[in-house]
């Protein structure tokens, strides 16, 4: 038997069967039926069948009644199976009551193998993580020591959000955040201090995110945030406003001072390309560890944005406050570029004779030697 998933593929055309075989049965074990009397025949016996993807006008049985005999069954696998539509030639109003009948998808005629796996796996991802709730495991809603939504709650979360995105053609972004050097920390303070560490950081990133992301705890030190509705631009801009928090905050711990930065990954549908909801929280995990490993205190998004951003003169000063001139050091010239104006207007009003014209003779070779 293969480990594969196992879909039923129904429709009364052989050739849109193969083509629909042919798009999935790399990731898939695909079980044919041609009408939907011989798929509902199928689906009573066949308890390893995961999900149907099926023609809406067929003999027999159509998938109307196909859908509606599942929904209404006693059998719980078959009223919670993803049930993904073919649909062709058919009105807003027809896909309307295939909704209503409880469709979990739906996917055009013709459509490409990364769109039909993607939802396929999105719906599979969704099922399994509401049937770990559904049976009252806890654990997978939410970590007990810090009482954030865990892992797999998380995909949930994100696979909900892709489905939808399919749907409607809106971004989901997702980014993971980890402390840089977690492992000497936590031998620094010990396990539980750190913990500790990482549950204040969590509040305050709870206490920026909107009302619809979801922030899970994934591993240790390592946070997430779902952000269904959100360009992969606005979720940087965020990820650069935590990161720049973290950069000056001022944590005391028994008495310790400490300086912690984060490393942060971004991923993003439809902006990249990934078949399921796990996928997307691994790409946004990779990119994570190669801000990590290109030196940490930054964010990675693939390339699709600078990993770094020139500070602002507010930034600038706070990690002055807090006696961090390192991450100042790289930022001079700019910073004094932008105090320029100020500095004209301050040596005019008050007569204090500062070296404006030498500072613009400085800035002007340095930046001419940049070319």
């Amino acid at each position: 038997m293969s480990d594969l998933p196992r879909v039923l593929v129904v429709d009364d055309s052989r050739l849109v069967r193969a083509s629909l075989v042919q798009h999935i049965r790399s990731q898939y074990e695909v079980r044919e039926e041609a009408d939907g009397d011989a798929a509902w025949q199928t689906l009573v016996l066949d308890q390893s069948i995961r999900a149907v993807v099926s023609d809406l006008q067929m003999p027999k049985m159509n998938g109307y009644e196909l859908l509606e005999r599942l929904r209404s069954s006693r059998l719980r696998r078959l009223q919670q199976m993803p049930f993904i539509l073919v649909s062709g030639e058919e009105t807003e109003e027809e896909r309307g009551k295939a909704r209503g009948l409880g469709a979990s998808d739906f996917i055009t005629k013709g459509s490409g193998a990364i769109e039909i796996l993607t939802r396929l796996g999105n719906l599979l991802a969704l099922q399994q993580a509401q049937e770990n709730l559904d049976n009252g495991r806890e654990q997978m809603v939410q970590n007990p020591a810090t009482g954030l939504f865990t892992r797999k709650y998380l995909e949930l979360q994100a696979a909900q959000a892709l489905s939808h995105s399919a749907r409607h053609g809106i971004d989901v972004s997702l980014m993971v955040l980890g402390f840089d050097g977690y492992g000497e920390l936590s031998r620094r303070l010990g396990p539980q201090l750190a913990e500790e560490v990482g549950n204040r950081f969590a509040r305050m990133l709870a206490g920026k995110m909107r009302q619809e992301d979801s922030l899970g705890h994934v591993a240790e030190g390592q946070f997430a945030v779902v952000s269904p509705g959100t360009a992969p631009n606005y979720c940087a801009s965020f990820a650069e406003r935590v990161r720049q928090a973290v950069e000056v905050s001022r944590l005391s711990v028994q008495g310790q001072s400490l300086a912690l930065t984060v490393s942060i990954g971004l991923a993003s549908v439809p902006t990249d390309v990934v078949s399921s909801a796990g996928a997307l929280l691994d790409l946004a995990t990779q990119r994570m560890q190669q801000a990590m490993q290109a030196g940490g205190n930054r964010t990675e998004a693939g390339g699709s944005l600078p990993a770094t951003r020139p500070i602002s003169l507010q930034h600038a000063l706070e990690l002055l406050r807090a006696n961090r001139q390192g991450p100042v050091l790289p930022h001079l010239d700019a910073l004094l570029a932008q105090l320029l104006p100020l500095l004209s207007l301050i040596d005019e009003k008050l007569d204090l004779t500062l070296p404006v014209a030498e500072i613009e003779r400085y800035l002007e070779e340095r930046k001419a030697g940049q070319k």
